[in-house]
């Protein structure tokens, strides 16, 4: 990951725009919001089951580059539905290894292999990449797009290989600053957490390893980034958008939230030869922008009749620079696993305004220029009284702009 970030553009403010898988990743695959394909949560296997899934009239980025010529091939995570219909070949896959559902074991997982369920000996992240690796060889003579989504670090964060895992077994990791933790737990969340980044990271030099091999490196873009953030131990939880408790001895409930910790990703994009080496970006880009993004990177137009909400960062790679570049961006996030809540959110850089729809009190507003970590309320304070009106109707203006169906639900329910 260092590597890329010498080589390539790292960029200091990306983030998703719900802090939970499924919607986060269909986002990534279609530049929607969540709840413009029906996706508002993480899928669970009985949603899966009923025929929750990315529907097959929503066009991916993938789908357009096999349209023009590209080879396409995702080793991994899918996550956006497991019936027929919603399977990543009748999204622009051309070739499929890995899990439809959530996640699979660490070790020995059970993936799909030529469209039947196998278990495979070994390290999940060794062998998606061992498969990766097969692809990228095969393709190497006309384009190809391999999407490589490691299950690391989802929790479990183990068992990991020994050469991940020992490197952390005697590491006393720092850990957040907040009341109440366990704090040996918290730690040995860490050095797990860390073990499992490690394979990734161990994962991505075979990769690089064999762009140099093949010698194609100078004519592929690699991008890094990831499908939420992340607290352990942050704010008092674990996890991400959909965080536990674990403070004070309390182990849950759902903490169900939009702080910064949970919605800032890492991305990283190397470019050679158009990307300056060591560039960081400071525009604020989200995960919705990815499908403008790799289209613009490659020449091609979005195809008519497409409706996405990104925005093409590839002109901030070439080093340009964008006078009216997003300052603000908008999140949604509707949980129903384990827990209820329904959020809206604006986040522009001097503030944070999250709404919990249908229920009081929980209302929350940061001032980030102040407290960047999303510790301090201040949204019944009233010396605020209008930053969060004018925030309340910015916000109500995007949710208009997408049709957002928590603005109806809510007129009901008054």
């Amino acid at each position: 990951m260092d590597r890329l970030a010498r080589e390539g553009a790292r960029f200091l403010n990306a983030f998703v725009t719900t802090p939970v898988c499924s919607p986060s990743r269909a986002g990534f695959f279609t530049g929607l919001y969540g709840t413009q394909v029906g996706i508002t949560d993480y899928i669970t296997p009985r949603e899966a089951e009923e025929g929750v899934g990315l529907p097959e009239s929503t066009t991916t980025w993938p789908e357009v580059l096999q349209r023009n010529g590209w080879r396409t091939g995702l080793f991994g995570k899918w996550h956006l539905g497991t019936q027929p219909q919603f399977h990543p070949t009748r999204h622009g896959l051309d070739y499929f290894v890995g899990s439809l559902a959530g996640s699979f074991a660490p070790m020995n997982p059970v993936l799909e292999f030529k469209g039947r369920s196998v278990t495979v000996e070994g390290a999940g992240s060794n062998l998606l990449m061992d498969d990766a690796l097969r692809f990228i060889e095969l393709n190497k003579d006309r384009p190809f797009a391999a999407l490589i989504h490691f299950r690391e670090p989802h929790i479990p964060y183990g068992p990991m290989p020994e050469e991940d895992a020992t490197l952390f077994t005697d590491l006393d990791p720092t850990i957040p600053a907040w009341p109440g933790l366990d704090q040996q737990q918290v730690k040995q969340w860490h050095r797990g957490y860390y073990a499992a980044v490690h394979a990734v990271d161990r994962n991505l030099g075979r990769l690089l390893a064999k762009l140099d091999e093949l010698k194609l490196a100078e004519n592929t873009i690699v991008m890094f980034a990831s499908d939420h953030g992340y607290n352990i131990g942050h704010h008092g939880i674990h996890t991400k958008g959909n965080g536990m408790w674990i403070a004070g001895g309390v182990v849950g409930p759902k903490r169900p939230n939009m702080f910064d910790t949970s919605l800032r990703m890492p991305l990283i994009v190397r470019w050679p030869g158009v990307v300056t080496p060591g560039l960081e970006i400071t525009e604020t880009v989200i995960q919705l922008d990815t499908f403008a993004s790799v289209l613009g990177m490659l020449g091609l137009p979005v195809p008519d009749g497409v409706n996405q909400s990104g925005i093409d960062f590839s002109p901030l790679l070439r080093g340009q620079k964008i006078a009216m570049w997003r300052d603000t961006f908008f999140g949604q996030y509707d949980l129903h696993n384990l827990g209820l809540a329904y959020m809206r959110m604006i986040r522009t850089p001097e503030w944070k305004l999250v709404r919990h729809h249908f229920t009081d009190g929980l209302d929350e507003l940061y001032d980030l220029k102040n407290d960047p970590d999303d510790r301090r309320n201040l949204y019944n304070d009233q010396k605020h009284r209008e930053a969060r009106e004018t925030l309340q109707r910015r916000l109500i203006e995007w949710q208009e702009s997408i049709d957002d169906p928590i603005l109806k639900d809510a007129k009901k329910a008054r």
